[in-house]
């Protein structure tokens, strides 16, 4: 129990620092002092730093931590719904709905789409976020509606599964006949980025965020049942239809505001439950749920700092670190787990 709690208490520490260090470091380095002097409402000694980071790398920053946790938390809960280690985030098409919002606005708009292109630093970030985020919606109304008449989960599985596939191909034909400048801005969404949310997109997504992860935190006892499997819930006095549904309901919130406002990002819903359980070496959720959410703010704010080090003047995409760095890196925790187990 000790070493639980101070592996919670490292992890909390080290998502510290990582956030000041995250507002510190990019191509224009700002000391740290300067950083905690415009927290604390001083000025930087150059004003444009208090720019950077009151405007950039301040929100950037939140962010990070917010999809960090949510994709975290949401992975966790779909790996447990499903009984199965390879369930992520988008396992129901919730991504899926989220990138045909956005391929309806850059790729399948003809000559409005053309037009866009240009203001895309304008209001292009609005409209991606809104067409995202109605794309997530749809397919989250779909999913919901199928849980209320399926008993098996695999069967929801598969639908989710097959909405995914049906959504790639239609996107596939959106790229096939969509000109070179269209499937470049499309291909710049589809690399994830913590970058493009301003301080009014952070209040909305803020909130659903905080919703699903408070969801998520009174579902732990549920999710502890179905462990087991839902015979064993049920006999445990769980009402297992509507475990599922608030299970499903929450991730699919915190899966699809990320996405809408970040672009998929991989990796850290799969993996991060995977390390939680490595380092706690427990399968309650009372504990992981939390440990989860600062483990996956922590990678989230490291996967950030490696795409913008110092003396880069290009930013790496976000999908390309976190998968490059972070596959090795749950694999050598698994393989170690393994041999000392």
């Amino acid at each position: 129990m000790l070493k639980r709690h101070l592996w919670l208490l490292f992890l909390f520490a080290a998502t510290i620092a990582a956030f000041f260090l995250s507002v510190s470091v990019g191509p224009v380095s700002i000391p740290l002092n300067n950083v905690f002097r415009v927290f604390l409402g001083g000025e930087a000694d150059i004003d444009t730093w208090s720019t950077i980071i009151l405007t950039l790398r301040l929100p950037k920053a939140i962010t990070a931590v917010l999809a960090g946790a949510s994709l975290a938390v949401s992975g966790l809960n779909m790996q447990t719904i499903f009984r199965n280690p390879l369930a992520d985030p988008y396992v129901l098409g919730i991504s899926s709905g989220a990138t045909l919002g956005v391929a309806i606005l850059i790729l399948g708009t003809g000559v409005a789409g053309k037009a866009l292109l240009p203001r895309l630093d304008v209001i292009g970030g609005v409209g991606l976020i809104l067409a995202a985020s109605l794309g997530s919606a749809f397919v989250f109304m779909l999913v919901m509606l199928a849980s209320r008449n399926l008993r098996n989960m695999v069967a929801l599985l598969i639908i989710g599964l097959m909405m995914g596939y049906a959504v790639s191909a239609l996107v596939s034909l959106m790229i096939y006949m969509s000109v070179p400048e269209q499937v470049q801005a499309f291909s710049g969404w589809l690399l994830g980025s913590f970058g493009g949310v301003t301080w009014d997109n952070l209040t909305t997504l803020t909130a659903a965020v905080c919703l699903g992860l408070i969801v998520s935190f009174f579902c732990a006892k549920p999710l502890n049942a179905l462990l087991l499997g839902e015979n064993y819930a049920s006999s445990m006095g769980v009402n297992v239809r509507k475990a599922r549904w608030w299970i499903i309901a929450s991730a699919s919130l915190l899966a699809g505001s990320i996405t809408a406002f970040c672009g998929p990002i991989g990796f850290l819903g799969v993996a991060v439950p995977h390390f939680a359980r490595a380092l706690l070496n427990t399968s309650d959720h009372r504990r992981l749920i939390p440990a989860v959410a600062i483990l996956g703010a922590l990678l989230a704010l490291v996967f950030d700092l490696l795409t913008q080090l110092p003396g880069i003047s290009i930013v790496l995409p976000l999908n390309a670190v976190t998968s490059l760095i972070g596959a090795p890196l749950i694999i050598w925790v698994i393989l170690r787990k393994n041999r000392f187990s």
